[in-house]
């Protein structure tokens, strides 16, 4: 299914790579392993980077050994700098253009946990708080500010958000940064979990109802959602759900698309 925006905030959170030159074919480094096919360094084009900005192999990232492509997701960071470097791209200042790639990823993963936070029910201080907050960190990316002093700012906001969302379900379980990897979760109730930071790699979560369950920086590589309800979880990314493995019958939150390998 198509993803729909939680609301006009998101629009510039979707990755357009018809307007972008490739960064991520190009700005980050990968290690040969079971994710990529070869080693890479940063700043280094990929060899599948054509030379209009496309991947080669796109249709067939997985078949070729490069699984970890798929579970990128720039969200929209991509096409924002090629716009605010235009006429220039990477290949006529890498470094500059580069780093303004990783920063303003970083601020991209936070206006989307700001949007998802914005559209809950919430008390009308904490909302005016992160409208504030959401506009500070738009105006931060066009100014080309670093990412890192961000995050202590907007996580307490973020952590107001989740409690008075997650308030509906006082006997919810407590696994922030939780070591799950490869647990049984199977139809686990986890409705307003706090999972932040749980790793959950290789996780049997088939069945699991994960609605408010807060999941920002959770790991769910190869995480298994076979009929998993997700829907209304807090903080999940379209990297997470790239990451995971799931089915037909896995029900996601409108605002994300269901990856097209997830079949059955």
């Amino acid at each position: 299914m198509d993803g729909a925006p939680l609301d006009a905030r998101t629009a510039l959170l979707r990755a357009d790579c018809a307007s972008c030159t490739g960064l991520c074919c190009v700005v980050p480094a990968f290690a040969a392993s079971a994710d990529f096919a070869i080693d890479k360094p940063a700043g280094t084009p990929c060899p599948h980077l054509a030379l209009d900005s496309r991947c080669r192999i796109h249709d067939e990232l997985p078949q070729r050994g490069f699984p970890g492509c798929t579970a990128f997701d720039c969200l929209g960071a991509g096409q924002r700098v090629t716009a605010r470097f235009a006429p220039r791209s990477w290949r006529d200042a890498p470094d500059e253009v580069a780093a303004a790639f990783e920063e303003a990823r970083g601020l991209h993963e936070l206006l989307w946990y700001v949007a998802d936070a914005l559209a809950r029910p919430l008390p009308v201080e904490l909302r005016v708080g992160l409208a504030t907050t959401y506009a500070a960190l738009d105006a931060a990316v066009d100014a080309g500010e670093p990412a890192g002093p961000w995050f202590p700012r907007v996580d307490p906001l973020l952590r107001r958000a989740s409690d008075a969302v997650r308030t509906a379900w006082p006997a919810a379980r407590q696994l922030r940064r939780a070591d799950l990897a490869g647990a049984d979760l199977r139809g686990a109730d986890l409705r307003g979990a706090d999972l932040r930071g749980a790793l959950l790699l290789g996780a049997d979560l088939t069945g699991a109802r994960l609605a408010d369950a807060d999941l920002v920086g959770a790991d769910l590589r190869g995480a298994r959602l076979a009929g998993a309800d997700l829907r209304g979880a807090l903080f999940l990314t379209p990297v997470q759900v790239a990451a995971a493995v799931g089915d037909a019958r896995t029900l996601l939150p409108e605002h994300l698309a269901r990856p097209g390998r997830w079949r059955g």
